[in-house]
């Protein structure tokens, strides 16, 4: 079996009206963001499905696609992939047919688009065994992945308008963006009114409550509040003294938004959070999973509003992870027209379900792919 053909589409699917953003936030900017997706056709007819993250360049992408033409997606080691270069490798002459690279050497550059083809080849991988994703990066722990509902900048009102709805759904806490400037205190009053003593809430400013003089002040303004899950990423992430500091002046726990296995090292290293919400590829999610569970912190899986690919992996890799209990961020056609699945992923009581079908366990809609396909 080989790969000898490769579709790629590039997408832009909007976002539902008052998904995100109360109005006087203005615009999300989710509705113009374009994607690609991807489909790995072998010779014997098999199609293996990846979405990019965004903001991957059309290069990139086709760089990618070049490199696993003709390739056995049963044989591949992705570690020695050719997956593009930089300027910094160039330098140092990767290229030339003189350099002789060491057994150990760990510097081989990586293709920002290369996480959408490895979810692929895992796809047909699973399809071509008989088996789901998940047996392929140790097996699913779990059958449902617990998930949040989630909404970004709101008004007090609108807070506890959102929160009603998803109680309705039958979600037990969700994640909600904002700044130090937003009225966070009455945001969380909002909520705990309108979800009641058991739904939690993940306060999540993208670094947005900029030193630990506010961060730590407004925590100490929250603890009355058992409903608050954790802060995600209060303060900027380059000096996790800050994170080490906010963990020893309050008790609500820190989450800290990671992608890399260096970043997951340095984080345990130096104490910074009580949990972790990782991303990256499947294989490296199984990977920084497994670290954070040596050094007993617990974890979920971030996302980027992604379609119903990407959020199929997630699932997986997520059931695979023995310490991944806290709720991610899977929503479905929550916050955007479509995921252009063909039967989206089962979403129901604030867990989703972990696709039994061989590889991802999903299909596209070809109607709905036409329809948001960019020229």
């Amino acid at each position: 079996m080989k790969i000898v053909e490769t579709r790629l589409t590039k997408v832009r699917v909007p976002t539902n009206p008052d998904a995100v953003n109360s109005l006087e936030w203005g615009d999300d900017g989710w509705s113009a963001v374009p994607k690609f997706i991807v489909e790995l056709i072998t010779d014997e007819g098999l199609v293996g499905l990846g979405e990019t993250y965004r903001g991957i360049g059309e290069d990139a992408v086709r760089t990618m696609a070049t490199a696993l033409q003709g390739k056995n997606p049963l044989q591949l080691c992705w570690q020695s992939l050719p997956q593009g270069g930089d300027l910094s490798t160039a330098l140092v002459g990767y290229n030339s047919p003189r350099y002789r690279a060491r057994d150990y050497e760990l510097r081989q550059a990586r293709s920002p688009a290369s996480d959408a083809f490895e979810m692929a080849v895992l796809d047909l991988a699973g399809k071509a065994l008989g088996v789901p994703a998940h047996r392929l990066l140790g097996s699913a722990y779990r059958e449902r992945v617990p998930v949040d509902f989630w909404f970004g900048r709101r008004s007090p009102e609108d807070a506890g308008r959102r929160t009603r709805l998803a109680v309705k759904m039958g979600y037990h806490g969700l994640k909600m963006k904002n700044a130090l400037e937003d009225p966070t205190v009455a945001q969380v009053e909002a909520i705990v009114e309108a979800g009641g003593p058991g739904f939690s809430i993940t306060v999540d400013p993208n670094e947005r409550f900029y030193r630990p003089a506010e961060a730590i002040r407004l925590a100490k303004e929250l603890e009355r509040f058992r409903n608050v899950l954790c802060f995600e990423d209060p303060m900027p992430k380059w000096n996790l003294d800050w994170y080490r500091l906010f963990r020893e002046k309050t008790t609500i726990p820190v989450a800290l938004h990671l992608g890399s296995p260096t970043d997951v090292i340095n984080a345990i290293k130096a104490e910074a959070c009580d949990y972790m919400n990782l991303g990256g590829s499947m294989l490296n999610f199984v990977r920084c999973a497994a670290m954070a569970e040596a050094a007993g912190i617990l974890i979920w899986h971030g996302s980027g509003v992604d379609l119903g690919i990407l959020e199929a992996s997630y699932v997986h890799v997520s059931a695979c992870a023995r310490n991944c209990v806290l709720p991610g961020d899977v929503f479905g056609r929550l916050i955007r027209e479509h995921d252009l699945l063909a039967t989206p992923l089962a979403i129901a009581g604030g867990h989703v379900a972990v696709p039994p079908a061989p590889g991802l366990g999903v299909e596209l809609d070809r109607d709905a792919l036409g329809r948001y396909r960019m020229e």
